[in-house]
């Protein structure tokens, strides 16, 4: 599979500003972002390279295609309540 640097969208940088985090493009290919705390000590990683996420949804298939997607993740991703499912739910869906 071919990676390609995520572009973090505007969505993914005000939802971090309410969690009180920051995040930049992952240094891992395999990865969307890494998660850093206040004072920059990494804490994850998150998003897997390679598939979209619900901005990415809107941007390139329209709201209600992108509200569908987001319903279909949380089901898959409802037991996945560690900091990084947290982390990904909340920046990326």
């Amino acid at each position: 599979m071919l990676y390609m640097k995520y572009k973090i969208t505007n969505y993914t940088i005000e939802r971090a500003k309410e969690l009180g985090v920051f995040v930049k493009p992952s240094k891992d290919i395999k990865h969307k972002l890494d998660v850093f705390d206040e004072s920059g000590k990494y804490l994850t990683s998150v998003g897997a390279a390679g598939y979209y996420d619900y901005p990415t949804y809107i941007e390139n298939f329209g709201l209600e295609y992108a509200n569908k997607r987001r319903k279909l993740y949380k089901q898959r991703h409802k037991k996945d309540n560690k900091l990084k499912g947290f982390l990904a739910d909340y920046l990326l869906w």
